[in-house]
């Protein structure tokens, strides 16, 4: 066993070129049977709006098809972006999914708007809009402990809903504040995400639970380096284009990336995507793995691996799931 913790997935839905957007929709249905015949703690889905190389736009909805399509494997959001929505209808909208599927639903919440001022317009919002989540991740609480004034929410009350707060922004000092877990992941470093660790974990404040981490981060495993390597090139292309034309297109295979004229910055930028991500032969990610355990303390890792090929994606994650001695075919531990 690598890790001795929880391993679970994240899943964007991301588009591949050619096959569509509604197929990545099936595909994400598709792979969480995979992923939970392989073993792992949970599955999450996401939330973007008109983003062409994502394709889920609705967690509630996707992570309903997910659970009805599973049988044990937890199931929840990475996250719902709650500036876009009012904390009831997402009370309203988990406590629906935790009475069909008790004890097998989380909700994830993140702080992100729209990624567009076009986004936002539709969805009602301007780029402000993040401001207000403290306030509204502390009313959708209300609405499950049943101290709203004024209302009661059902089917929400009394409903057992693990949340976590995504580490964006001041996202890991309000987990703190509030006792919830934190997802978080190296985006500006690791250095910086053990920095907000290690305050989340020292401002942490609650009499019913103790702080819990759980760390973001893509992994592929393969018979090389190089092929592992590879299978992250299509996500990490991705990224560096829409930082460069504000556009997050489909994933196109590594091949045909790697053979594009970049510009210096674009090679340096996807280099240093890579680099924070982890790779390698089955010994390399064991390594690798073990030691961002050990340097943060993670109480579980969420693996956000997306590639060209679904088949190889796969075959990866049957790998990863080797290396941990991850219980096939076991029923899942029941809350966070």
């Amino acid at each position: 066993m690598i890790v001795d913790v929880p391993i679970s997935v994240l899943d964007r839905s991301p588009v591949r070129r050619g096959r569509g957007a509604a197929q990545a929709i099936r595909d994400t249905v598709e792979f969480a049977r995979e992923i939970e015949a392989l073993g792992y703690h949970r599955f999450w889905v996401s939330e973007h709006h008109g983003v062409p190389g994502v394709a889920g736009s609705a967690p509630a909805v996707l992570a309903s098809a997910v659970a009805s399509a599973t049988t044990r494997i937890r199931v929840g959001s990475g996250g719902v972006m709650l500036p876009n929505h009012r904390p009831l209808v997402v009370a309203e909208q988990f406590g629906i999914l935790a009475s069909l599927f008790p004890g097998r639903i989380d909700l994830g919440l993140g702080r992100s708007v729209g990624f567009t001022e076009g986004v936002r317009r539709a969805l009602g919002q301007d780029k402000d809009a993040a401001h207000g989540f403290d306030a509204q991740v502390r009313e959708l609480m209300s609405f499950f402990r049943g101290d709203y004034p004024g209302m009661h929410a059902v089917p929400v009350e009394g409903q057992s809903v693990p949340i976590f707060l995504l580490a964006t922004g001041a996202g890991a000092a309000l987990a703190a504040e509030l006792g919830l877990p934190l997802v978080i992941a190296p985006a500006r470093g690791e250095r910086a995400m053990i920095d907000a660790i290690t305050r989340y974990r020292a401002n942490f404040r609650s009499d019913a639970a103790d702080p819990r981490v759980v760390v973001s981060t893509a992994v592929a495993v393969a018979s090389t380096a190089e092929k592992a390597r590879r299978l992250l090139v299509p996500e990490a292309w991705s990224t560096v284009y829409s930082r460069s034309h504000g556009v997050f297109p489909p994933l196109s295979p590594a091949e045909e990336i790697l053979a594009l004229p970049m510009t210096d910055r674009e090679r340096h930028r996807l280099d240093e995507v890579l680099a924070g991500q982890i790779s390698g032969t089955p010994g390399e990610v064991a390594a690798r793995l073990a030691d961002l355990v050990a340097a943060t303390g993670a109480d579980e890792v969420l693996v956000s691996t997306s590639t060209y090929d679904p088949a190889e994606r796969v075959e990866s994650f049957a790998a990863l799931a080797r290396l941990a001695d991850l219980p096939a075919g076991h029923p899942v531990s029941v809350g966070a």
